[in-house]
């Protein structure tokens, strides 16, 4: 079968390349701002495919690749595709660069700017109904500008530590044979367990299981075992025009901690299913031909390992 390279969407989830600098739009230069970035020798083992972001902040409380959202306050964003970008080597961003919100980099008014460059790279997958699909890899830079709009990813960040197991949340994952297969390279799923009060003090007891679907998590939400921080300052929701929306939601997480070890809350399993992929968060936990059979995967092998690991009534 021939091979068809598709390019997947790349979504900015945990550890990203990034640079942060202030810069100077001058309106002198009527063609627009031109950036270029480079990949410090010795950083990269050889060429890099992948997705070149280059954000453009005016608000200097965080980072500028935490501000691009689907709202009034989003910084700006533009991208480009790098393909076989070699280490020292430039890959450039041109006044015509498509962006959001602005529509290009030419668009972007006079003034002085934080800047930060976000590299997705690029991993490929040989899959086994022939297609040869490049996808993004978790990998977090902290590079330092040489001028004013020369861009160096020049270091690394360590990747996100994963969530400590405590009493009541647990942490599992399993390679699977169906994913695998199809990925043509080893694919894994996920799961946060939620176990009851008595889960421990009692091996012989079984519990009905509850799945809760949704997007990624990297641990249980909405469960919290200690008191809501006394120092937390409170934020404002803009989506739920709510004041103290985070202290709110650790009010709430803690109450579940409690009512859920009370003597008359009803024992049960609760499943948050981690079911990433090359294309997105969470697969929908269904079989599709982009993605593969991740409802297959989900049902047939690991619900049946935690029923199995956790004594679940299935």
């Amino acid at each position: 079968m021939a091979l068809r390279r598709i390019r997947p969407m790349a979504w900015p989830l945990l550890a990203l390349p990034l640079l942060a600098l202030p810069f100077t739009v001058r309106s002198a230069v009527p063609a627009g701002p031109r950036f270029a970035v480079q990949v410090a020798p010795g950083l990269a083992a050889g060429p890099l495919d992948g997705r070149l972001l280059l954000l453009v902040s005016k608000d200097e409380s965080q980072e500028p690749r935490l501000q691009i959202e689907d709202g009034p306050k989003s910084q700006q964003a533009f991208g480009i595709d790098v393909d076989g970008w070699a280490p020292g080597t430039a890959a450039r961003f041109e006044p015509g660069v498509l962006g959001y919100p602005l529509e290009s980099l030419r668009d972007l008014p006079a003034g002085t700017y934080t800047v930060q460059a976000l590299l997705h790279k690029y991993e490929t997958f040989h899959r086994s109904d022939g297609h040869t699909v490049k996808t993004p890899r978790k990998v977090t830079v902290d590079p330092a500008a040489t001028a004013a709009v020369e861009i160096t990813l020049d270091q690394t960040i360590p990747p996100i530590p994963d969530p400590p197991t405590t009493r009541y949340v647990r942490h599992e994952r399993i390679q699977s044979e169906r994913l695998t297969k199809f990925w043509g390279r080893p694919m894994s799923l996920g799961a946060n367990v939620l176990v009851p009060e008595g889960f421990d003090a009692h091996p012989e007891a079984r519990y009905p299981l509850v799945i809760n679907h949704g997007h990624f998590s990297q641990t249980i939400d909405g469960f919290r075992e200690e008191p809501p921080d006394p120092n937390l300052k409170p934020d404002y929701s803009e989506r739920f025009h709510w004041a103290g929306y985070n202290r709110t939601q650790q009010e709430w997480a803690y109450q579940l901690y409690k009512d859920w070890t009370s003597p008359g809350y009803p024992r049960m399993l609760v499943v948050e299913i981690q079911h990433a992929n090359p294309y997105y968060d969470d697969s929908y936990a269904v079989n599709s031909a982009n993605l593969g059979p991740y409802g297959d995967a989900i049902t047939y092998e690991l619900i049946p390992y935690l029923e199995k690991k956790y004594r679940a009534l299935g």
